[in-house]
């Protein structure tokens, strides 16, 4: 996948922060299960697994279709408008969130019965 002449994928967008970034400003329960990252603008949002779905929302507001796997050791992109993968990541690193931060995450914010509350 060739990101010069995909539209929806710019591969000058650094990731905005290390973290969902509405969770971490109090939208929602504030914990995530994975995290993806918008192709287009860099914007850190949880998944579609997660209570709050932070990622593929931005995503359908912003008109970007395309977000990509935070996760470390993951390296595919999903159309959130056709729902094709594709692997490989033509964006600049970091790729995932510090190896050191838990999943799920954030770390001293994820409740005791997080299995419960995933979608």
């Amino acid at each position: 996948m060739t990101s010069d002449r995909i539209p929806g994928i710019d591969p000058s967008a650094v990731p905005s922060g290390t973290g969902c970034e509405e969770c971490l400003a109090g939208d929602g329960p504030g914990w995530w299960l994975h995290l993806r990252r918008c192709a287009q603008c860099g914007h850190i949002g949880c998944c579609d697994s997660s209570p709050s779905q932070h990622g593929t929302r931005h995503a359908r507001e912003a008109d970007h279709p395309f977000l990509a796997s935070f996760e470390p050791g993951e390296n595919w992109l999903w159309n959130i408008k056709t729902g094709q993968f594709y692997e490989g990541l033509p964006l600049p690193p970091p790729n995932s969130h510090p190896a050191d931060q838990p999943t799920p995450g954030p770390r001293g914010r994820v409740p005791a019965d997080w299995q419960l509350q995933l979608h």
